[in-house]
């Protein structure tokens, strides 16, 4: 799975001349994902810089391996993500051949779409969606700010805790968010009140998509999860903050996440990540070991990877007055307190059976600084010290007309960066109650 080969060589060129130092997409990168070009159906595709690949029109001409043509025929990825990686890889090879060998241009040519003229849809039908909260940075402030000693849970580093979400409001970049609407307690010794979320977040994520499937019943060992992983991409889950904290007892998180998902449409796959898995930070020595079915030598050696998330918001004045989206988060992948193959290990250590195109979340990645922590909820301290834009305005949480924009960027030494495009959404007012 973290094998380099000709595909990662950081001076391949490809003949798409909008490819070469492309930020997200370079000739390194080539991720999956589904496009419908204008007035036509959903089909595969590969991104590569400014366009798009359509994989359909290159299997049905033969250009791909035949193993993965019927595959690539369709109109969602389960079918490739379900393929063992020595398949992916073929794949990536012949589609890396295909847009650097200029023999093929004339013939491939053709089948590149502009990209800005598409719509992009959710790459896999998502039979399930988790989300894992394993950003021990956001754990600790979180617990900070409602129980601070001890901010942690007992079972924080033991488990990677996680939670089973709704695949069916899982989102691509671009759709807006509706502000929600529920169970609101205004007050310790009111009654609830339903109305709109005043508390409105975001979370910054990553999403790791599931490849080939286990069995239900079987587990995945520690030394076998990486053979599960089909690739990642950005991932926002919206929180309510003020219907979870009234919600979220005796059974954990309900409407309060329910109601959208954004994700960035791409899957960067995990052939294109080999040249950015890192050793994963050590515990310190006051924390406990991993149990056994959690410890492996290589994971740690490797387990983390080097990807930096950056966010995003703009206001509706600061579009209004021409003013640029800022920057008030920036966090990596490597404050994950559990790796991938911990997270998939444990998923499937009570015998759930993980399905191709199943979609989980890493939970918020946080850094120990404000301007790392991954939430509004961290920035604020729970609303107490509104973030300053710089149109003037405040946030304690989002309001509605804010835009928020996730990007993020792989980078290792002697490897081309390469990047996710964007995970965007706009938040607009609550609709009428039910």
């Amino acid at each position: 799975m973290k094998s380099l080969d000709s595909t990662h060589a950081p001076d391949l060129k490809s003949w798409v001349a909008s490819a070469d130092d492309h930020r997200d997409f370079p000739i390194q990168n080539l991720p999956l994902g589904v496009f419908e070009p204008p007035g036509e159906d959903a089909r595969i595709g590969v991104a590569i810089g400014d366009s798009i690949l359509d994989l359909r029109a290159a299997a049905t001409a033969g250009l791909l391996p035949a193993s993965v043509q019927l595959a690539a025929r369709e109109p969602r990825l389960n079918a490739l993500l379900a393929l063992p990686a020595t398949e992916r890889r073929a794949l990536r090879a012949d589609v890396s051949r295909l847009l650097t060998d200029r023999a093929h241009e004339i013939l491939v040519r053709p089948m590149l779409v502009e990209a800005k003229g598409c719509r992009l849809r959710n790459p896999a039908s998502i039979g399930d969606y988790t989300d894992f909260y394993v950003g021990i940075n956001h754990a600790v402030n979180v617990g900070r700010l409602f129980r601070p000693d001890p901010p942690l849970m007992p079972n924080d580093k033991y488990v990677p805790i996680g939670y089973h979400g709704r695949a069916s409001s899982v989102r691509p970049s671009g759709e807006p968010v509706v502000r929600p609407r529920g169970q609101i307690k205004p007050a310790p010794d009111a009654p609830p009140v339903f109305a709109p979320s005043g508390k409105l977040d975001y979370e910054l994520e990553l999403g790791l998509w599931v490849g080939p499937g286990n069995a239900l019943g079987q587990a995945i060992p520690i030394d076998k999860a990486l053979d599960h992983f089909a690739g990642a991409c950005i991932l926002n889950d919206w929180s309510a903050r003020d219907i979870q904290a009234w919600e979220y007892q005796p059974l954990g998180p309900f409407l309060g996440k329910n109601f959208h998902t954004t994700i960035s449409p791409w899957v960067v796959t995990a052939e294109a990540l080999a040249p950015f898995w890192i050793p994963q930070p050590p515990r310190t020595a006051d924390d406990p070991q991993p149990l056994a079915y959690l410890s492996d030598a290589g994971d740690q050696t490797a387990g983390a990877l080097a990807i930096e998330l950056a966010l995003s918001i703009s206001t509706a004045r600061m579009r209004a007055g021409g003013l640029a989206p800022q920057v008030i988060s920036r966090a990596g992948a490597d404050t994950m307190y559990w790796t991938v193959a911990q997270i998939f290990t444990h998923h499937a250590s009570g015998g759930c059976n993980l399905q191709p195109g199943d979609l989980i979340g890493t939970g918020t990645l946080s850094g120990k600084t404000r301007e790392a922590f991954g939430s509004l909820l961290e920035i604020s301290s729970n609303g107490r010290q509104p973030l300053t834009l710089p149109s003037g305005e405040t946030r304690a949480f989002l309001e509605d007309g804010d835009e928020v924009v996730i990007v993020a960027r792989a980078s290792a030494p002697g490897a081309a960066s390469i990047g996710f495009g964007e995970c965007r959404a706009r938040i607009l007012a609550s609709q009428s109650e039910p």
